[in-house]
């Protein structure tokens, strides 16, 4: 007597037969998997606090360097700040906060930047009254600052650029060893494992294109 082939089929043979089907999906090319970073990377403003480890810093730190610098002149130096520095920038920036807008936003100013689990700056060169070799030096600091944002990003960690008034300041220079004749900072950057994560929002390519003849 045969067996019939109304039978029910078993549901673990389906599962079975699903994970394997699955397993043989085609792998994401590395060109779709550029495209997802550079689509899925966001600037974090909000941090889980546990510290990220300083192996995975330095890895991202070296491929930040990998972009183009003109002249091979790699002007970025990478500055991680410690506790006791992180205090001294967290304070200045709350006393610039206080004097322009008030006691309450620099105290909040204060609570929040202290509870940032990393912070690091990146310099460039000064180059006196070479003003094209400024821009470019600068540009080149800025794309070290993307691709460190980046190799972040593909480790699950987020960075956030800031500057302002305590990025521009003699004080800030001062905490990171450095003479603004010589050297001056392009930023302050926080990082750490993002608690949140923003929409990006972006105008359509139509908007920021123009076909020149």
């Amino acid at each position: 007597m045969t067996a019939s082939s109304d039978k029910p089929s078993d549901p673990k043979e389906e599962s079975r037969a699903k994970r394997k089907a699955k397993s043989k999906a085609p792998a994401p090319t590395s060109v779709e998997l550029l495209d997802e970073l550079l689509r899925s990377r966001r600037t974090v403003h909000q941090f889980e606090p546990r510290q990220v480890p300083r192996e995975l810093l330095h890895e991202a730190l070296d491929l930040a360097r990998m972009v183009p610098n003109h002249k091979l002149s790699e002007p970025w130096r990478f500055h991680l700040l410690g506790r006791r520095a992180v205090e001294k920038v967290a304070a200045l920036n709350a006393r610039i906060v206080r004097e322009a807008k008030g006691e309450e936003l620099a105290r909040k100013k204060l609570e929040r930047w202290l509870a940032v689990p990393g912070m690091l700056a990146i310099s460039s060169c000064t180059s006196g009254d070479d003003i094209v070799r400024h821009q470019e030096d600068y540009a080149a600091c800025c794309c070290a600052a993307h691709n460190l944002a980046l190799a972040l990003w593909a480790r699950g960690v987020g960075l956030k650029w800031t500057t302002g008034p305590v990025t521009r300041s003699v004080e800030f220079h001062e905490v990171l060893g450095l003479e603004r004749t010589d050297r001056y900072a392009i930023g302050l950057f926080f990082y750490g494992y993002p608690s949140a994560i923003p929409e990006a929002r972006r105008k359509p390519l139509s908007d920021v294109l123009e076909h020149l003849d």
